[in-house]
């Protein structure tokens, strides 16, 4: 081999290198990303099973109150006094 092909293919293994090595580190920060997608989702799982036990409170307070609004007077006011003395 002449010096011109040594050079030739000392360039050609170093390129082949950065290409493979460049390659890999993309598929390394995907990895993270989609880890930390794990993480966000989990997070959003957490926030909406709160958000769902919110919800269902607020339901109940207003099934209450709906059901203060249409009953008579003397039902509305035993009514009230039982949930003052909870």
């Amino acid at each position: 081999m002449n010096p011109f092909e040594m050079v030739v293919m000392i360039v050609a293994i170093v390129t082949i290198g950065k290409v493979l090595s460049g390659r890999m580190q993309g598929k390394r920060s995907r990895m993270q990303a989609l880890a930390g997608d794990v993480q966000d989702d989990s997070k959003a799982v957490a926030e909406a099973a709160r958000l769902r036990n919110e919800v269902n409170r607020l339901n109940e307070r207003i099934q209450v109150l709906e059901r203060l609004a249409t009953d008579p007077a003397k039902r509305l006011s035993d009514e009230i006094d039982s949930l003052k003395n909870q």
